[in-house]
């Protein structure tokens, strides 16, 4: 039965990851950018000013495939990177206004795109769903970390 459990639960996040994967290729949901930077502008949008180190230990990126995509940002004028006066390591990265509008966009994307999927759930199967999501998440983080 374990087996048969744990084959199942690989089988199921491989279609859901797969599915998502799809979803998130697609222009309309991150607006003409790579899924790297539809990540990073996302995250940099949430937190509103975040620093380059700080944003790839969220999007468990090395720092230097993080550079490289806030880099493309810069060059495309949705994200400003600054450094810090007084610590030259530590650079803060913000979006732009054309970042910010970015951001809205795929925001308002994404939100569209999973409340239908929600309201398409039967309403009481809709909380079983959030717990049982909410404790596979937390379970993959204690497995991952340390």
């Amino acid at each position: 039965m374990d087996k048969r459990g744990s084959d199942c639960l690989r089988e199921l996040i491989r279609v859901l990851v797969r599915n998502l994967g799809i979803l998130e290729k697609s222009d309309a949901s991150c607006c003409g950018v790579t899924i790297s930077q539809c990540h990073a502008i996302v995250e940099i949008g949430r937190a509103k000013e975040i620093s380059l180190n700080e944003l790839a230990e969220l999007l468990t990126l090395d720092k230097s495939t993080m550079s490289r995509t806030i880099n493309k940002l810069v060059d495309n004028n949705l994200v400003t990177r600054e450094l810090h006066s007084k610590d030259r390591r530590y650079v803060s990265i913000k979006l732009t206004e054309k970042g910010i509008n970015v951001f809205k966009t795929i925001e308002g994307n994404m939100h569209d795109y999973y409340e239908n999927i929600f309201m398409s759930i039967s309403e009481d199967k809709r909380e079983q769903i959030l717990d049982s999501l909410k404790v596979l998440t937390e379970t993959i983080h204690k497995n991952n970390c340390c």
